[in-house]
């Protein structure tokens, strides 16, 4: 059950093809160093209902606190929302990332649930949401954080936060996020919704 007001503000955020990007896009409480604009736009409108609406928090970005997962999962700790990882690459500068429903930690199984996804801009935005094949949505280790799953990853990040893999994974049925399988991370930002 749900308020009125509350199905009026998820309605307002329903459409993905707005005519003013300013009326689409959500409010952010810090600054990205990595999205624009175009990327809040396109993202926010295919985020879950749930969230949509909700004031974006910067929660971790390699700028400010330095590359350490464990610092990434220390910054989550009090977190109690989805939230959406976003990935710069060194080689191609490509934007790229994952929403998951769940805050990232560490656990000795995977988590998540069927609103968790992929993405990528290349340029265009291309979302790869879950296909039922399996329930690999998310597993965080002190040395990396992988998501999707089936005999490859859909993407995994090491313990630096300096290397990745992205490949076609059956949880999302993706295509590689990067243009390489194997990259290098130039920086990273974890948005929280509240």
């Amino acid at each position: 059950i749900i308020t009125i007001d509350e199905a009026k503000r998820r309605q307002s955020f329903s459409s993905c093809d707005r005519d003013s990007t300013v009326d689409a896009l959500p409010m952010l409480i810090d600054n990205s160093d990595l999205l624009q604009d175009t990327h809040i736009e396109k993202l926010a409108c295919r985020l879950p209902a749930r969230v949509q609406g909700y004031l974006w928090r910067l929660v971790y970005s390699t700028e400010k606190h330095g590359t350490s997962l464990k610092t990434l999962y220390r910054n989550l700790l009090d977190v109690d929302s989805p939230v959406l990882l976003v990935v710069k690459d060194v080689d191609e500068q490509q934007i790229f990332g994952a929403f998951s429903t769940h805050p990232f930690r560490v656990s000795e199984h995977f988590y998540g649930t069927g609103e968790t996804f992929l993405y990528s801009f290349c340029p265009e935005i291309k979302v790869y949401r879950w296909t039922g094949e399996n329930s690999y949505f998310v597993k965080g280790n002190t040395d990396s954080l992988q998501m999707g799953g089936g005999g490859h990853l859909g993407l995994w990040l090491d313990g630096e936060l300096y290397r990745g893999t992205t490949t076609k994974c059956a949880t999302f049925n993706n295509q590689p996020l990067s243009a390489r399988e194997d990259f290098n991370i130039h920086s990273l930002e974890v948005w929280t919704f509240e």
